[in-house]
């Protein structure tokens, strides 16, 4: 394996020019779309805020840009920062937990499983809202059953490997579901809503998404940061892990449910989304090194200003918008292998 530099290219000034970064694209993100605003015509928009806020909430009359603004990009657009920092942050757990690059968030199953419990929930007619809750459980219940075969076959999450292949094998058995669903589905009414969900988009997001996504990943993305250096030992063996106070196993159980839980919630909302917890801490590690305390935080920002990004040329470059989880694809993939054949798997 090459050999790295003990010293990261970038520090806390990077972090700090990554978050300053995220925020423009977050706010230029305001003005791109179908309706076009230009930068006077938002600005003053946004001077108006509160009264635009106070309007929507009490059902008072918007102008067509407050309501382009505060009720369909507003939304969208934290969203995406939201779910593209979850997405981040939880590969860039999982990945220096199991000591692979080529670790990503749905690993364990919870995308797959996230995406049967929509599929049902869409194969009932049941409401936005219990499909969403149906995909998050249907997420941690996957996570569940790949936590109770690591049990079973090898001594739980101290099995890094068994851990993984069960993994595996959930995920495999979830998808095969997925398919099951899609084949007995309606052809015209229900299988193109399933299709769509499972493409990902950010479309639809509304504030209440909203607020169904902040508790989980904020939450969830406190305690990692605060796990940080117990999780730079998790990259030790687990009798080393011992000599300097930390138990391996109880620390991956939480760093396992943090990351699954922001990880299903994200897919509970937008469906999934591939590619940013695989692509983004990789690239993020290369920035500001294996060292989780900067690791983290560099890759919750790199995921929100990733999927920032991509939603403005997912809606803005093309004459339809397509949905955001191809285009991930579409991008994510011929990138993450020209850093593989830069560096050649020189990994930490």
């Amino acid at each position: 394996m090459r050999e790295k530099k003990s010293r990261a290219p970038f520090g806390r000034v990077g972090l700090i020019v990554l978050a300053v970064a995220t925020v423009i694209v977050a706010a230029a993100s305001l003005a791109v779309g179908r309706f076009s605003i230009d930068i006077g015509l938002l600005a003053s928009t946004l001077a108006h805020a509160p009264d635009a806020v106070f309007a929507l909430v009490s059902g008072g009359d918007l102008t067509s840009e407050e309501l382009v603004v505060f009720k369909m990009r507003l939304p969208r657009i934290i969203g995406a920062l939201l779910v593209g920092g979850a997405l981040g942050m939880a590969g860039a757990a999982f990945q220096g937990m199991f000591r692979n690059p080529m670790v990503s968030p749905d690993l364990l199953g919870a995308s797959a499983g996230a995406g049967f419990g929509a599929a049902c929930a869409m194969l009932a007619a049941a409401p936005v809202a219990v499909i969403s809750g149906s995909a998050f459980v249907g997420g941690l219940i996957a996570v569940f059953l790949t936590y109770l075969i690591s049990i079973a076959v090898g001594k739980g999450p101290s099995n890094v490997i068994v851990l993984v292949l069960a993994g595996v094998v959930i995920k495999a058995m979830f998808e095969a579901l997925i398919s099951v669903t899609k084949y007995v589905a309606d052809p015209y009414s229900q299988l193109p809503g399933i299709t769509f969900f499972l493409m990902g988009g950010l479309s639809s997001l509304t504030w209440s998404d909203i607020g169904m996504l902040c508790v989980p990943v904020l939450v969830c993305g406190i305690v990692l940061y605060g796990l940080r250096w117990r999780i730079n030992i998790l990259s030790l063996d687990d009798d080393e892990s011992r000599a300097l106070g930390v138990e391996a196993g109880r620390i991956r159980v939480v760093v396992i449910v943090c990351a699954t839980l922001m990880t299903a919630v994200s897919v509970a909302v937008t469906g999934i989304i591939g590619w940013v917890g695989l692509v983004i801490p990789h690239f993020m590690r290369m920035l500001f090194g294996p060292d989780s305390r900067r690791l983290l935080p560099a890759s919750f920002l790199g995921g929100a200003f990733y999927l920032v990004l991509m939603d403005n040329i997912a809606r803005g470059l093309f004459p339809m918008e397509i949905p955001i989880g191809i285009l991930t694809a579409l991008i994510g993939a011929p990138v993450f292998v020209t850093l593989l054949i830069k560096y050649k798997g020189g990994w930490k």
